[in-house]
């Protein structure tokens, strides 16, 4: 049985005792899928809330979703829940929703507009920037300048929202964006809007969804629509392709230099940059040909929209394709954007968000046909939702032992390195802050002590001295 246990404080461990994740996370095997509790144990859900999704930048929505001022959306992590909205000098923030008087949420559906943020209980009314306007008749001296929604970190990225929900983000966010800015640039997200969004709950841990993003090892068998146009040939080491696998490989190579030219002609830079471990906000991105007619995510490989994206100049720009951890996935085309995000909302459920963008001015049944548009992503998408959640119940099974990652799936074993490097930093950072708090209780112990030592030495010589 995968059973987990968080035992009490081991004797001599300072009051900081080794737990059963704990163990885990220090015996994890590189090359080798995680331990049973990683993916089922309530508890490892909580620590991955509290260490991962709490703790790291998490992508949540692109401009193009709270497009005018007022329009908003909330995004649900764990405990948390949050507002992205677009304030009135166009703005895009990010609020606790939690009102400042006694902690009732504020806004309870999923996007909409707003002039203001009221209360539904005792109308305290916010501006889209936070700030409290009204809260009806209160005490003397009552401050409102002093309870304004508490704000949460949000960074814009070439049109990707992305929020931190600890006081103290990590810092290689600029890094980051200064790397994968000038990827999206002339793919104008700004300049888009929302022509789909899907919502699908997976019945399946959120890693196993991200393991499952990826690798393309079971692409061929898995995927008959995605792969018209991704090749197949993804992950695999120029010298290990299989015979099979030769034809769509020499392809690709063509493919490729058709490629580079076109990026080359309008400025968009395509060479592969792999940054996955080692580092707070892991990521990757680059710019690969498609198959097919090489234009978009379609049966055919052609373009899904006739209105093209920015200013480019042709529809054959591949796929600018964009992996940050712990949470989203990317792909960039020349005549649309689909984004990717995922939420935990159990150890075994998980929500995958995909939304389509197109053109501002692009036309539905004109400009685009919204199934051409969306069947690959919304095929794909079930397929792996089946995949995963087979995965849990494997999983699941008393007689599961973590397996060996086949060479083509090193990005998996990247992103569960990084995943257990976040888990230990986060560790010792609390052992950290609970030493502090230790340090600090024992002074005051010791500071009252003193001062009692000292008050009975006072007593006892004004008792000699009468």
């Amino acid at each position: 049985m995968h059973e987990l246990h968080e035992p009490g404080a081991a004797a001599g461990s300072g009051g900081h005792g080794r737990t059963d994740i704990d163990r885990l996370i220090d015996e994890r095997v590189p090359g080798y899928s995680l331990a049973a509790p990683f993916y089922i144990s309530p508890e490892f859900f909580a620590r991955d809330i509290e260490a991962i999704f709490a703790s790291t930048w998490i992508f949540v929505a692109s401009s193009a979703e709270v497009p005018e001022p007022g329009d908003y959306l909330t995004i649900d992590i764990g405990a948390y829940s949050v507002i992205v909205i677009r304030d009135d000098d166009g703005e895009i923030r990010a609020h606790h929703n939690v009102c400042r008087h006694r902690g009732t949420r504020l806004l309870n559906d999923l996007s909409g507009s707003v002039g203001n943020i009221v209360c539904g209980y005792h109308q305290w009314t916010y501006t889209p920037s936070g700030e409290l306007i009204s809260a009806g008749v209160q005490a003397p001296g009552f401050d409102r300048s002093c309870f304004s929604l508490r704000s949460v970190n949000l960074r814009v990225i070439g049109g990707l929202i992305f929020i931190c929900l600890s006081p103290t983000p990590p810092d290689d966010i600029d890094e980051v964006a200064d790397v994968i800015e000038p990827y999206l640039a002339g793919h104008d997200i700004a300049g888009t809007k929302v022509a789909a969004q899907s919502d699908l709950i997976e019945d399946s841990n959120w890693k196993l969804v991200m393991e499952n993003n990826r690798e393309c090892y079971h692409c061929e068998a898995g995927h008959p629509e995605l792969t018209c146009t991704f090749f197949p040939t993804y992950g695999y080491d120029p010298d290990e392709i299989p015979k099979r696998l030769q034809p769509a490989y020499q392809r690709y190579l063509d493919a490729e230099d058709q490629l580079h030219a076109n990026c080359d002609r309008n400025g968009l830079p395509y060479a592969l940059v792999e940054e996955l471990t080692g580092r707070p906000t892991g990521f990757r991105i680059e710019r690969a040909a498609l198959d097919g007619k090489g234009e978009s995510y379609t049966m055919d490989g052609s373009a899904a929209s006739a209105k093209l994206l920015g200013d480019l100049d042709t529809f054959v720009l591949g796929r600018a394709s964009l992996h940050v951890q712990p949470n989203m996935w990317f792909h960039a085309m020349g005549d649309h954007v689909v984004t990717f995000s995922l939420l935990p909302l159990a150890e075994d459920k998980t929500l995958v968000r995909t939304t389509w963008l197109v053109h501002a001015d692009a036309e539905e049944g004109v400009d685009y046909d919204l199934d051409n548009l969306t069947t690959v992503w919304i095929k794909t998408n079930e397929q792996d939702a089946t995949f995963c959640e087979r995965g849990h119940l494997g999983i699941s099974s008393p007689a599961y032992v973590p397996g060996p990652y086949a060479p083509t799936e090193s990005q998996v074993d990247d992103f569960v390195t990084w995943y257990i490097e976040r888990l230990k930093a986060h560790r010792e950072q609390r052992t950290v802050q609970l030493e502090g708090v230790e340090r600090r209780s024992t002074g005051s112990r010791a500071e009252g002590s003193r001062a009692d030592g000292i008050q009975e030495n006072e007593a006892r010589m004004e008792a000699e001295s009468s």
